[in-house]
């Protein structure tokens, strides 16, 4: 499959985005990280966004900020949701973007959610 331009741009941007991200995570609280956008892409590009992510397996919260800033780019505002489970039923957390897939709040109570920079 022949990858163009504007994927590899995608992808690299997603490399050095979700880098960022985690690095900021361990200093900062949520409300003060900051994604710098991604250049001038495609949707199409996406398709960069999404390798990146799956063979760098980052958290579910560097995913949803990073996931979040790419679609702010493309005129989709969408909402990161922290949620977690019952400490009764082994406490766990997971962050998501508002409308995915109802697999991903499966079992987890919203605790917090935050907007689009």
């Amino acid at each position: 499959m022949k990858v163009d331009v504007p994927t590899l741009r995608a992808a690299w941007w997603t490399f050095r985005a979700s880098r960022k991200v985690r690095s900021e995570l361990e200093v900062r609280r949520l409300d003060e990280i900051s994604v710098e956008p991604p250049p001038r892409l495609p949707d199409s590009a996406v398709r960069g966004v999404a390798a990146i992510l799956r063979r760098t397996t980052p958290t579910c919260l560097v995913q949803a900020l990073v996931l979040q800033t790419w679609h702010r780019a493309h005129g989709r505002n969408r909402d990161v949701i922290i949620g977690v489970t019952k400490p009764s039923e082994g406490f766990r957390a997971h962050a998501w973007l508002d409308g995915d897939p109802p697999c991903h709040d499966e079992g987890f109570a919203e605790l917090t959610r935050r907007a689009p920079a």
